[in-house]
């Protein structure tokens, strides 16, 4: 695993391979991070499938309010569809490009309408640059993103099974 430099603004996602670590970046989307953290420390990420996953291109996930697969209404057609109970997010488009490994964040056609959902770059995408937030990178584990089952949505999707920032799985 990479070395920690910021706990608070280090996300560790536990796959069915092993351990994300995602490190945050305040500094360019403080909006974006907060509520990563907010979601990440309530739980609303656990258990929450990866809906749409497109070979060479990203993993999506997020969507807390219908994507949970221990929750006994889960229906796979519906992931995607939602978010979370906040408020939506303002866009913190960056220079940041979207490169393998960065973590953006997923919206309607509405700039301002992120809320809970997100995906992992596969490749450098570049054409999605300045289009949608880019608030995260993965510094370790990106082989256990590459092998998440594909699909849209996938007949077994695979689910985040928690995610934690690394400052509160210290104590």
């Amino acid at each position: 695993m990479a070395e920690i430099k910021d706990p608070e603004n280090t996300i560790l996602m536990e796959l069915k391979n092993g351990t994300v670590v995602i490190e945050l970046l305040p500094d360019v989307a403080p909006l974006h991070t907060a509520r990563m953290k907010e979601l990440a420390r309530s739980g609303a990420y656990d258990g929450v499938v990866f809906h749409r996953v497109i070979d060479g291109f990203m993993a999506q996930t997020g969507d807390v309010e219908h994507g949970n697969s221990s929750n006994p209404a889960f229906n796979i057609r519906r992931a995607g569809t939602g978010g979370s109970d906040l408020p939506d997010l303002k866009a913190e488009f960056s220079g940041l490009p979207h490169d393998r490994g960065t973590l953006g964040a997923a919206r309607s056609q509405n700039p301002h309408s992120a809320n809970s959902q997100f995906f992992i770059n596969f490749k450098d995408n570049h054409f999605l640059n300045r289009q949608y937030t880019v608030y995260g990178r993965v510094i370790s584990g990106m082989e256990h993103v590459d092998a998440i089952v594909r699909g849209e949505p996938p007949a077994q999707p695979d689910t985040m099974i928690s995610v934690k920032v690394a400052a509160d799985a210290a104590s």
